[in-house]
């Protein structure tokens, strides 16, 4: 097996900045002075998106959201801490678009604006990572407030009601839970009795199909039913 050439390189001495140049710039970066302006500097609560948009994670704005950096993050988020078979991680972006299709096959009169609440159930995680149930439970509180104020804000960007209604959360839980189930057995090394206690068992001739996809794949998969859902409502109010 041969690998790639050292990703690192050694710039020429042309381009390399000269000792004197480099010795007081060390100086000035390291001096009491310097680190004590430094240390006067807030920690950076935003992030940058691709779209150039910087969300605030402390106090998100709906209007510094954007669906192409959802689909674009979900897709290169991995479920179970990559912890998965296959050539390719099993992302977020992917699990939810099979969580909204099953919340559709339970509930086959479930409306357009739930079907988005339900595609968009793990939409924070664009922001913050997928992390696994045991690690949310040892945070608590802190993690669930940051991913409450991005749930909301994303719910409002794209219209939908700021909170999610008890009986919604329970129908998408319950698909989510279904999912993992899948998931668990056909990619992260379950068997059937221990998924079954862990998760919900999907009811008799539900069938998902879990087999990862390559990041292209899952972030125009997630895209193409997020516009596909946001047309229906558009032809449902009459736009």
């Amino acid at each position: 097996m041969t690998f790639p050439a050292s990703p690192v390189s050694i710039l020429n001495s042309s381009t390399t900045p000269s000792d004197d140049t480099t010795s007081q710039n060390s100086k000035t970066q390291g001096s009491p002075a310097n680190l004590k302006k430094k240390s006067k500097s807030p920690p950076r609560a935003w992030q940058r998106m691709l779209s150039g948009r910087r969300l605030d994670l402390l106090n998100p704005s709906p209007l510094d959201i954007e669906i192409e950096d959802i689909a674009h993050g979900l897709a290169r988020v991995a479920r179970w801490n990559g912890q998965t078979q296959g050539d390719h991680a099993f992302s977020v972006a992917q699990h939810s678009v099979i969580v909204e299709a099953i919340c559709e096959a339970l509930n086959p009169d479930m409306p357009i604006e739930e079907k988005i609440t339900a595609l968009l159930h793990d939409a924070p995680e664009y922001v913050i990572g997928d992390m696994i149930s045991p690690f949310k439970a040892i945070l608590g509180d802190s993690y669930k407030d940051v991913e409450t104020r991005l749930e909301h804000a994303i719910h409002m960007r794209f219209g939908l009601t700021a909170a999610i209604p008890k009986r919604l959360k329970k129908a998408i839980k319950k698909a989510d839970l279904i999912c993992a189930y899948f998931e668990a057995i056909h990619l992260a090394g379950f068997d059937k009795a221990e998924a079954k206690r862990l998760f919900v068992e999907p009811p008799t001739g539900l069938i998902a199909d879990v087999t990862p996809l390559a990041i292209p794949l899952a972030q125009k998969l997630f895209l193409d039913r997020f516009h596909t859902l946001l047309h229906e409502l558009d032809q449902k109010n009459g736009k």
